[in-house]
């Protein structure tokens, strides 16, 4: 929190003192423990720039089920696999609506997105467009071929840079966002939003999109005055609405002209189809009304399609912090490279079926989601009733977090828990799909992220693949135990700065 954020906070103070004497004498439910909060502001001064860590500090005092007042808005708070259970599974029914940030509410996004739309039609027609169209796994399996051409692209991509540029640092993030967004462009689009004259460019497509991404998942991801005292929301004081409206706008105008190009196209008596999603989803759209297609064409507004780009930035964020973890390690990059020349082969190349007998690339993973997971409070829930938890009361219209950064380090559930270490998952029957509430990081019930299946191929295939066919070293001389740590909290969880790394061909 910064010196305009209190400031700002000072200036509704007599605003809110009104509204504070108007419901004091409320009789309050028997919320779970809370810290001392302060006038007006409640415990909004205890977030800090790292709420994940701040929170998980509180709840260490506290207990792994706790409230807090953050202006106006009570939040309850989980840090534990038991409560977690509690609220995404037990309780689930009631407590899965959205508490959606007035930064994701900008261009009516929060219509359009399963992520932020509210449990009901609209949200179960995307919902089951995404489980029987997009990621089912006959389609997953259709399409790895093409995600192994572009894990093969960025392979050759990698392999030209230490050609070209010996013992010169590679953005690692940067190489894999590329590979991450063709994969997903050429699935659903049929088409490279990245090329390489293009990426050579400061205006690059892939470098661009990157950005806009990046920025908009941070802007929604910042505390925001809006959040916390609803009657000021519409101010937008910080000017938070304002930019995640322009780099959102960016996003959406790019895509709109490719789908109003494959729109045309689709009328045009010579066009050839590709079969990709977005001929599978517009012709879902267009659609008359019938019995067989009414709920999925009457999703399939063209802005829904545009959002499913969202997303890549996540599988981009857990590769680079993998690759930070195994060159900060290097017995466990060792470990990794040998299963890899073993069972795969020196000279061969990944394949998604290889993935199942790779147990300690696919614990790599595992423990990578564990200590980085994409999205540390999961997204915000709402209660739509009062709901009783371990004797506490969880009010109606309260926002809840699930901590899952802290349950992945809990000391309790895991040995040594800030310690990177693959093999506490070999023979391990803990998964990441939502069944294990000591390990959510794509969450669990029926919020779990519906995208969990294509982010795993990818992300095995991406990291087995640049572990197999490069060794790795950090640049300058840098020691393992000197790299930079730093995290950078938004919608997703970043690193505070890119990872630099040097490859050469083995």
């Amino acid at each position: 929190m910064d010196f305009l954020f209190f400031l700002l906070l000072s200036c509704l103070v007599l605003t809110l003192t009104f509204l504070r004497l108007l419901t004091r004498n409320t009789p309050a439910a028997k919320l779970p423990p809370c810290p001392a909060r302060l006038p007006i502001i409640g415990n909004l001064h205890m977030l800090g720039d790292k709420p994940h860590q701040s929170l998980a500090q509180l709840a260490k005092i506290h207990g792994p089920l706790m409230s807090l007042q953050l202006g106006r808005v009570t939040t309850i708070v989980a840090s534990s696999p038991d409560t977690a259970r509690e609220i995404l599974q037990k309780h689930d029914k009631v407590l899965s609506d959205r508490h959606v940030p007035a930064a994701a509410q900008v261009l009516d996004i929060h219509k359009f997105t399963i992520p932020a739309l509210p449990v009901g039609s609209r949200w179960r027609n995307l919902r089951k467009v995404c489980n029987s169209y997009i990621f089912t796994t006959q389609r997953l399996d259709m399409n790895q071929d093409l995600r192994r051409v572009k894990v093969l692209g960025l392979l050759e991509g990698v392999r030209r840079h230490a050609a070209e540029r010996p013992g010169e640092a590679l953005d690692v993030g940067k190489a894999v966002f590329k590979a991450s967004l063709n994969a997903l462009s050429s699935t659903i689009l049929s088409m490279d939003l990245a090329d390489e004259e293009e990426e050579e460019k400061s205006s690059g497509t892939a470098r661009e999109f990157k950005e806009l991404v990046r920025e908009l998942l941070g802007e929604i991801g910042k505390p925001n005055l809006g959040d916390y005292f609803p009657v000021v929301a519409r101010l937008d004081l910080q000017g938070i609405q304002r930019r995640s409206e322009g780099h959102l706008r960016k996003i959406l105008n790019w895509f709109g002209w490719v789908i109003d190009q494959r729109r045309r196209d689709l009328k045009s008596e010579s066009y050839v189809s590709t079969n990709d999603m977005l001929d599978t989803l517009l012709a879902m759209g267009d659609t008359d009304h019938d019995s067989k297609h009414e709920e999925a064409a009457a999703t399939m507004d063209p802005l829904c399609i545009k959002y499913l780009f969202l997303g890549t930035d996540t599988t981009t964020s857990t590769l680079e912090w993998a690759m930070t973890e195994l060159l900060r390690n290097s017995n466990t990059l060792a470990k990794a490279k040998k299963e890899l020349d073993q069972i795969i082969g020196k000279d061969n190349h990944l394949k998604e079926s290889d993935v199942p007998r790779l147990p300690y690339l696919t614990a790599i993973v595992k423990e990578t989601l564990r200590l980085h997971p994409p999205t540390p409070l999961l997204l915000p829930r709402k209660a739509t009733t009062d709901v009783e938890i371990h004797g506490f009361t969880i009010p109606k219209g309260a926002r809840i977090l699930v901590n899952v950064w802290a349950i992945g380090r809990d000391s309790t559930t895991w040995d040594d828990p800030n310690s990177f270490m693959p093999e506490r998952f070999l023979g391990s029957k803990v998964d990441v799909k939502g069944n294990s509430f000591e390990l959510l990081p794509f969450g669990a019930g029926r919020r779990i992220c519906p995208g969990q299946s294509l982010a795993l191929r990818m992300l095995h295939m991406m990291l087995g693949s640049l572990v197999h066919g490069f060794d790795w070293e950090l640049p300058d001389g840098l020691k393992p135990e000197m790299l930079d740590m730093e995290e950078k909290f938004g919608l997703t969880l970043q690193r505070a700065k890119p990872l630099f790394a040097v490859p050469t061909v083995k």
